[in-house]
């Protein structure tokens, strides 16, 4: 079994090429050439399988079956399913968020309850002391392994026919299998071994846990990476680009776009870290986590070494301190995660919505797209606004899901049972956010004229370096004297030219601060935005 991240270069072709050449103001530091078009920044993705190289081991990865027949139906089944949709996730959103579809559904739950039955009672068959259950024969493993590599959704549907007898959904994934290998030779002998010693949560949470990998994966870390790409990208094309800062809302040392955007891509990069960091665990202890049934059944057998090597070879971190349940820390800790980067994205959404109120950002009109139903001339930010919206309503649920999930009457309850079939709603939404805003990056055409208009208004942003020089030379009072000069009145290059003039430095720091504009006094923020790929955290 193997969880491999292989570092890879996203060569997207629709990444942003903003080709903006800076034209205003002489630089602190002269422009580097950029060559953003081959030569992104490498972003790992991760591999998920399990190795077949062992006898007995099966793949572990997912059907997409069910996104499949979803999308097998006409388009007209679809809009009419669309109208009727609960969830707008399942409706209007459906093209963005189906990939999740195949480990976040119902029928992803089926697959991987499926999945853990028969791996269970193939370990079986590899425990000596079990001679009920001998040693599968590559046939019977073979045989096997085809009910998960042909699972469909008519097996599903079966499972769920199955449910309507029982009222018991993983009893009915175990008469599903039971069904499934009667009329094997091999294993209609050791059928009473499917779910042996099992409690359904032994079953239910070893499903959970692989749902979570695989939609983080397969779809969750992907799409972070390329919304974080996206960014970086945007870092490194502004990076020259200088801007006005505000800080309470008021003019600020100017900074530069770049070094702005650069920010955004570490904080989410170090979020997706600690993510991809998370241990997903799980436990097959019994109805209590005491291996109660195993041991009245084989006393001699080291059932706590057997669990733990079943739930590794799966993939997933044992846990062997539970009551019934996996206690779902590690759950609350993974969606506290995926929150918190959608906080940074919110945080960043308000940004460019900000940008482009104030004219820093145009958007790229597409034929035929309508803005305001009553105002032709709009062009709203509404990926962004979208991208908000959804973080809103995702962290909702991932806070709620993080806060109730750990919590549990005594050796357990059922309240998280029907609240963990929520999960893929909470993964939907951030999902949708992180498209939406990729798409509004792609749409952005830096306005320098404006930005260079708002630099060309503020010469008060010099105060700043002026009084500062003076302090280093010991002129008395700097700051009340940059104080008096640029609080509350208005101040041009006339008036900031005259006052250096005036001052009592030596005659190269004065040369220096006149050569300063609002333009060039930007620190390092080209070099940070620059370097923005040695500061991304991705853990390769």
């Amino acid at each position: 079994m193997e969880f491999s991240f292989s570092p890879k270069a996203l060569t997207n072709t629709k990444t942003p090429c903003f080709g903006v050449i800076p034209t205003t103001g002489t630089l602190l530091n002269p422009p580097k050439p950029l060559c953003l078009a081959s030569h992104h920044h490498p972003l790992p993705t991760v591999s998920f399988s399990l190795s077949s190289s062992s006898a007995g081991s099966l793949k572990l990865t997912t059907s997409r079956k069910v996104v499949a027949a979803m999308a097998a139906g006409s388009s007209r089944d679809l809009e009419l399913s669309s109208l009727t949709a609960l969830s707008p996730l399942d409706g209007r959103y459906w093209g963005k968020v189906k990939d999740l579809a195949s480990s976040m559904s119902e029928f992803g739950l089926i697959y991987f309850r499926v999945l853990v039955e028969i791996k269970w009672l193939l370990k079986l068959s590899k425990t000596p002391q079990i001679t009920e259950v001998p040693t599968f024969t590559k046939e019977a493993e073979a045989y096997l392994q085809g009910i998960l590599d042909m699972f469909s959704m008519d097996d599903a549907l079966e499972v769920k026919k199955i449910e309507r007898v029982t009222n018991h959904d993983v009893k009915a994934v175990e008469y599903f299998l039971k069904q499934k290998c009667e009329s094997h030779p091999d294993l209609a002998k050791v059928l009473e071994f499917f779910h042996f010693a099992c409690t359904s949560e032994d079953i239910n949470n070893l499903s959970h846990g692989l749902m979570l990998r695989e939609a983080l994966a397969s779809v969750i870390l992907p799409s972070m990476d390329d919304l974080i790409e996206s960014i970086s990208l945007m870092a490194k094309e502004f990076a020259y680009v200088p801007m006005l800062s505000r800080t309470h809302g008021q003019p600020a040392s100017p900074t530069t776009l770049g070094k702005e955007m650069a920010i955004f891509a570490v904080r989410l990069s170090e979020e997706r870290r600690y993510l991809a960091e998370t241990k997903i665990k799980g436990k097959f202890a019994g109805a209590v986590g005491n291996y109660n049934a195993h041991i009245s059944a084989y006393p001699d057998i080291d059932w706590p070494n057997v669990a733990e090597e079943f739930v590794t070879s799966l993939g997933l971190s044992f846990n062997p301190y539970v009551t019934q349940i996996e206690p779902h820390d590690y759950m609350a800790r993974l969606f506290n995660t995926i929150s918190q980067f959608n906080n940074v994205l919110i945080d960043f959404d308000r940004d460019i919505w900000s940008y482009i109120s104030l004219g820093y950002f145009k958007q790229i009109t597409k034929a035929g797209e309508i803005g305001s139903s009553t105002m032709p001339h709009k062009v709203n930010p509404i990926d962004f606004e979208n991208s908000e919206g959804n973080l809103g309503k995702a962290n909702a649920e991932l806070s709620f899901l993080s806060m109730k999930l750990p919590v549990s009457r005594m050796q357990r309850d059922l309240t998280d049972s029907t609240v963990l079939r929520n999960m893929g709603g909470a993964l939907g939404h951030s999902l949708l956010a992180y498209k939406s805003a990729i798409q509004g990056i792609r749409k952005l055409q830096v306005n320098e004229a404006r930005l260079k208009e708002d630099l060309d208004q503020t010469w008060e942003v010099l105060a700043e370096p002026i009084q500062t020089v003076m302090r280093r030379y010991g002129v008395p009072e700097p700051y009340e004297k940059l104080k008096e000069l640029t609080r509350g009145r208005a101040v041009n290059e006339e008036s900031i030219r005259e006052f250096i003039k005036g001052l009592d430095l030596p005659e190269e720091a004065k040369t220096q601060l006149l050569k300063l504009t609002p333009h060039t006094y930007v620190g390092a923020a080209a070099a940070l935005a620059l370097a923005v790929d040695e500061a991304l955290h991705f853990g390769h």
